[in-house]
């Protein structure tokens, strides 16, 4: 009987564009598209849930909201021209939240119709010391290092001007941190900062909601894709059968790397089906999939999973690599948004356009954390996916 409710909910949101009617019932697929050049932001007025989720958490009036997502959409689409305009002179971009608009770093080499033509366009610019191509490939020098367990991990921070350097509060005075902070000095632009907590995965043991299940690990679904879902590799090993909310087989792990990556996707049939939907779990309606145009540092984001359910949050950093007790994992993108044991393969999502899933982090919803995020196009371009959209 859920089943059949459920496909009746499914159709019914994809007839109307709202969310599915039983929040919570269904597995929290959706998926993801392999083209090299994502679906642009859909110009489409952000759903009631969005807003409202927005409010609670940045502390906005719907108007506010509404504001700020255009805003982000207008900057996400300018973001990779800005890019081509700036050239060699690129430095990096954000969203820049107080100006409402992207602010584009350019080094002081840029010429005066560059800065014109990225005014014209619509950004903010700063004027830095260091090029993005320097930032990466410092960073890249560091991804060569050996982490001890008291190094977070560290990024790109186009804002800084630098490559920002994370480490656990209470191992800074670690022999092998301190030594491992002197060399990172010595790959380029670097400054150290100190957090909270070591990064986790969110994987968990079997307990009840709406989840998949592999072996006694529980996850969450991220991003349908034509054939599947899309989830964390962590969650699972290659060939490894998947079990629904129900119990009922859903199919298997067809790909799965981690450490390194972590990313897999698994295989759906046997009576179960893909949609274009992100639970809102209750807490907003669930929300339909548009694309997956990457959303800038600094935008708004909202990550749902079987745990912790709809949460939102802020892009932090892009690029980052993560040193996990299980390996390091590189290229995850860092969110203000929490997350708990269970969330992990989870969708984050930044308006409707699909961009990753959850894989770890620090902390939880009721004391607040940091979250990475497995981007979502990497993920469809190493295994040659579809993200199903609407």
């Amino acid at each position: 009987m859920r089943r059949k409710r459920l496909t009746h909910a499914v159709l019914a949101a994809l007839l109307t564009l709202g969310g599915l009617s039983t929040a919570g019932a269904f597995p929290a697929s959706a998926s993801v598209s392999a083209a090299d050049t994502p679906r642009t932001a859909s110009p489409k007025a952000a759903s009631d849930g969005l807003l409202s989720a927005m409010q609670r958490d940045f502390g906005l009036s719907r108007a506010q909201a509404e504001t700020r997502l255009a805003a982000e959409r207008a900057a996400t689409a300018l973001a990779p021209k800005a890019r081509r305009t700036a050239g060699s002179a690129y430095a990096g971009s954000w969203f820049d939240r107080a100006g409402g608009r992207l602010t584009v770093a350019v080094t002081p080499d840029a010429s005066a119709a560059t800065r014109r033509a990225l005014r014209a366009a619509g950004a903010g610019l700063r004027t830095v010391r260091h090029s993005a191509r320097q930032l990466d490939a410092a960073k890249t020098r560091l991804d060569r290092l050996t982490a001890p367990s008291g190094v977070s991990g560290w990024h790109v921070d186009p804002a800084a001007n630098t490559v920002v350097v994370d480490i656990v509060r209470d191992k800074r005075s670690d022999n092998d941190v301190r030594t491992f902070v002197s060399r990172a000095r010595r790959t380029g632009p670097v400054t150290v900062r100190t957090v909270s907590a070591a990064p986790r995965t969110f994987a968990a043991g079997t307990v009840g909601g709406d989840p998949y299940y592999t072996g006694n690990v529980r996850c969450s679904i991220g991003f349908s894709v034509y054939g599947g879902f899309v989830t964390a590799g962590h969650c699972g090993r290659p060939y490894a059968a998947v079990y629904g909310w129900d119990g009922s087989y859903v199919g298997n792990f067809q790909g799965s790397s981690f450490p390194g990556d972590d990313y897999a996707w698994v295989s759906v049939g046997s009576g179960w089906w893909t949609v274009p939907v992100v639970l809102g779990w209750g807490t907003i309606p669930d929300q339909l999939v548009r694309g997956s145009a990457v959303a800038p540092v600094g935008s708004s984001i909202c990550r749902s999973g079987s745990t912790s359910h709809w949460h939102c949050g802020t892009v932090l950093a892009t690029d980052e690599t993560v040193n996990y007790s299980q390996g390091t994992v590189y290229q995850l993108t860092k969110t203000s948004v929490c997350a708990e044991p269970g969330d992990s393969g989870g969708s984050f999502i930044s308006g409707d356009q699909a961009q990753g899933v959850t894989s770890g982090g620090w902390g939880n919803c009721s004391g607040g954390g940091e979250t990475w995020f497995q981007p979502i196009n990497e993920i469809l371009n190493r295994y040659g996916l579809t993200l199903h959209t609407y």
